[in-house]
């Protein structure tokens, strides 16, 4: 009667099905993705980036590292389980240089994810028409391999891979 009407019904609650493993609907790859190893966010100013992060937020910050190679400043914010890259341009033909043009506070620039093993995510993406930013890996900020992924292939994000 009108107690049945008054009181709410349950809500739907939809599931995954047990019979069939998620895991199951992605395509077997002979590499394979890791962790978050970094979130990097391209600054205007690097002093005071680090300190925002190091004297106001408490965290631990490194040194600044130079790398010609890629033309920026980075510097790395230890967080519990991941890092931050602040980046900051060396050289007129810097990439974070552009960016902080478009984006004159500056902003969060890419994500690195950690891949076992970097040459077959290369053959195998590329088969897969991603675009790959260069022909071969160039060597990083942690002293590994990296490859970058053309953001308009990865909706609007700039992936960065690197080797594990």
């Amino acid at each position: 009667g009108l107690l049945s009407r008054l009181q709410p019904s349950a809500p739907t609650v939809r599931t995954l099905s047990s019979s069939k493993s998620f895991s199951q609907n992605i395509p077997s790859c002979l590499w394979k993705l890791g962790r978050l190893n970094h979130v990097a966010i391209a600054v205007p100013d690097l002093e005071k980036a680090q300190s925002l992060y190091k004297d106001v937020l408490g965290a631990q910050v490194s040194e600044t590292v130079a790398l010609p190679e890629h033309g920026v400043y980075t510097v790395f914010v230890e967080l519990g389980n991941t890092k931050l890259e602040l980046l900051h341009p060396l050289g007129e033909k810097s990439p974070i240089a552009s960016f902080l043009q478009k984006n004159k506070t500056g902003g969060m620039h890419h994500i690195c994810i950690e891949v076992d093993d970097i040459n077959a995510a290369m053959t195998e993406l590329k088969k897969k028409k991603i675009r790959i930013l260069s022909e071969e890996p160039k060597i990083g900020a942690h002293g590994k391999p990296v490859i970058f992924l053309h953001p308009k292939d990865c909706h609007g994000v700039l992936v960065e891979l690197e080797q594990a």
